[in-house]
């Protein structure tokens, strides 16, 4: 059987120190190393999982699974019990013979990947096979159960979030012998029932269903394994340009590239038509607006081995930890945090006029941000990023100023019902930086993005936010300002799956606080059907 560590505790912290927050018993389990055949193992976890479920339905008490602790809200956090998955990392390849008869998919373009494998390890695993991701977030530390699950978008303007490589997933809902299901859409199915039999669950083929659990937030069930579409292996070439924040912007509202005032040589045609870039990004210092911004555009290109390793050149552009003494003392000396965050821009942003090539995992590459650090991400619609951008520093300067910097990212829509990149070309405004205490010198946190919220909403800018960031999550109202009915949707799915009592046990303070724990007894239509899919063979 899976080995699994019991530790009663107190309280339980995330990798950001975002915390500390109430926890009674963390689990940490792992594979059965014993158990030699891959599938076989990885059905013994499922099985121990299944007996932690009944254990805390004994007890009384709810029961979450977490992977790397990445999200720096507490939606991952439980406190009852949490189980960490982190060393659940079994990896297989898919078959010719698992494939449904009307898949559009390809085996060689298949994987499956147990919860709790890390995006490293994903990217690692697929090099070996010739293959790579379509897209990443900007570091790969997140499980991709956690990863999918909160909607971690990446910023690939043709290819969606990592949630929208996802064909399959494999979910434990309860305890009994019929509470392992495998969802796929229907209109698009991955594997045959064959497969889903051989990982001890119940095909059901909905879309409704799997676009809703797609980005579950935890509260669908223990997500156990994953089936990804991967691609072949490709390179990735960044440039670091400035450009006037006229241009930059208007490229951003408009993603209109052959008609841009700037453009690189390089990625022009001899038509004067140019290169669509994979990735496009603004970095921006608020209290320096009018600066060129620190521009990275990435472009996609067929993979070579001959490359000049790009590490060396990633590791100088990633955000570095930063010590508590400069939160603490911009907390105390608000008017020179303007002055602080222009030194450190060094830390913050690329190296301008730098270009390196090098795969999605070498130029997406390992954080070393490990200390205390907050982060809010707006997922608005690239045609009202000046407005935004706009309203966002004149609070920045306003209310502050924010020990921040502040990114635009471009990406497009998910298809995952709760995704906050629900645009058609989705920009994530972003604001990242060291986090501080409130004082009669200074805003809060909370309270700044509690005054962001207000003015988009005042001048009519849709938008969602991150789930796995830093937001005034109990905003009155802020479920249904971002997601209309689709968070009805979304519940009715929820309950559809599950039962009254497995929904209570995977929920939590988090969707209390957003209003998404509800149940819903009476179902009609899509999410009718869905329970009578689920029901037919349970």
């Amino acid at each position: 059987m899976a080995n699994i560590k019991i530790t009663h505790t107190t309280q339980w912290d995330n990798f950001h120190f975002n915390g500390p927050f109430p926890l009674k018993t963390h689990y940490d389990i792992d594979t059965n190393r014993n158990i030699r055949t891959l599938i076989n193992r990885f059905n013994d976890s499922a099985a121990e999982i299944q007996k932690l479920i009944q254990d805390s339905l004994d007890c009384n008490e709810r029961l979450r699974a977490y992977g790397s602790a990445w999200s720096l809200s507490n939606v991952a956090q439980q406190g009852d019990r949490m189980l960490y998955n982190a060393r659940l990392n079994i990896q297989q390849e898919i078959k010719d013979e698992q494939l449904h008869e009307l898949t559009p998919h390809l085996s060689e373009n298949l994987f499956f990947f147990q919860c709790g494998t890390t995006v490293k390890e994903i990217t690692e695993y697929l090099f070996d096979k010739g293959k790579s991701l379509k897209a990443c977030g900007a570091s790969n530390g997140q499980t991709i159960a956690g990863a999918i699950s909160t909607g971690v978008h990446g910023a690939s303007i043709n290819e969606g979030s990592i949630q929208d490589c996802v064909v399959g997933l494999q979910i434990i809902i309860g305890p009994g012998p019929g509470d392992i299901v495998y969802l796929e859409r229907e209109t698009e199915p991955a594997l045959n029932d064959e497969f889903a039999v051989s990982i001890n669950a119940r095909p059901i083929r909905h879309d409704g269903l799997f676009n809703a659990a797609l980005v579950g937030l935890g509260a669908f069930g223990i997500i156990h394994g994953v089936v990804l579409e991967a691609e072949d292996l490709y390179l990735l070439k960044r440039y670091v340009k400035k450009i006037k924040p006229s241009e930059a912007l208007e490229i951003a509202a408009s993603m209109d590239f052959d008609n841009a005032a700037f453009r690189i040589l390089e990625e022009t045609n001899p038509d004067g038509t140019v290169t669509i870039p994979y990735h496009y990004k603004l970095y921006i210092n608020p209290y320096k607006a009018t600066e060129d911004f620190v521009t990275e555009i990435i472009y996609k290109k067929p993979y070579r081995s001959d490359y000049p390793d790009p590490v060396p050149f990633v590791k100088k552009a990633i955000f570095k930890d930063i010590p508590t003494w400069v939160s603490n003392f911009a907390a105390k000396h608000k008017k020179l945090i303007p002055k602080i965050l222009d030194a450190l821009k060094s830390e913050a942003f690329p190296e301008v006029d730098e270009t390196i090539e090098g795969t999605l995992g070498e130029i997406f590459w390992d954080t070393s941000q490990s200390s205390a650090a907050f982060g809010c991400a707006f997922g608005i619609d690239n045609k009202d990023s000046t407005k935004a951008l706009k309203l966002f520093i004149e609070l920045m300067n306003e209310k502050g100023p924010i020990p921040g910097i502040l990114s635009m990212r471009f990406v497009k829509q998910s298809a995952a019902t709760l995704a906050f990149t629900k645009f058609p070309v989705t920009c994530v405004l972003e604001v990242d930086g060291i986090p501080w205490k409130a004082n009669q010198n200074m805003i809060s946190l909370d309270d700044f993005l509690t005054e962001v919220i207000k003015s988009f909403t005042a001048n009519h800018i849709g938008f969602a936010l991150h789930w796995g960031k830093n937001a005034p999550w109990g905003f009155p109202g802020l479920i249904d300002t971002m997601f209309g009915d689709k968070d009805d949707e979304w519940k009715d799915m929820r309950s559809a799956l599950l039962t009254k009592q497995m929904a209570d046990m995977f929920s939590n303070d988090f969707l209390n606080t957003v209003k998404l724990a509800d149940y819903r007894t009476q179902l009609t239509g899509d999410a009718l059907a869905a329970r009578a899919l689920v029901t037919a063979n349970g």
